[in-house]
């Protein structure tokens, strides 16, 4: 599972004394044992699709922090925020593209927009970007 790879992963970096990477790790690992508990009151497991979705949660609040350390104008906070970014992006699976968004779309049958947007919630969650979906499901209308 997705989640074992990074606890291992966060093990090696504590043992090579990578901070920068350990810190990114222990937050997702703990936000994902938050879901993890939350998901066993109600008699579910974690699956890679809710690590998945942790993850994507902390690279937007990771985006987010940099543009403001951006305004702020300190550059060397925004490189580290971006080297967590980057460490988090490569336990990401591919992601797809526009065109291939495009194409999803068009093969469907239904093209009103709650059914795309169920579609790809169930099939390609985390492999895709639900804004850009969104944008080229109207565009495609």
């Amino acid at each position: 599972m997705l989640v074992d790879e990074l606890k291992k992963a966060q093990m090696e970096s504590l043992k090579q004394k990578d901070t920068l990477t350990r810190s990114v790790l222990q937050i997702v690992t703990g936000k994902a044992k938050l879901v993890e508990i939350e998901k066993r009151t109600k008699n579910e497991s974690l699956t890679d699709d809710d690590v998945i979705l942790v993850i994507n949660k902390v690279i937007k609040e990771l985006e987010e922090e940099i543009l403001a350390f951006k305004n702020a104008g300190r550059l060397e906070k925004v490189e580290e925020l971006t080297k967590q970014k980057d460490i988090l992006a490569k336990y990401l699976p591919a992601q797809l593209t526009e065109d291939e968004i495009k194409d999803i779309i068009n093969k469907l049958d239904d093209k009103s927009m709650p059914s795309i947007m169920k579609h790809f919630k169930q099939n390609y969650l985390g492999k895709c970007d639900m804004k850009l979906v969104n944008k080229l499901a109207v565009e495609c209308k």
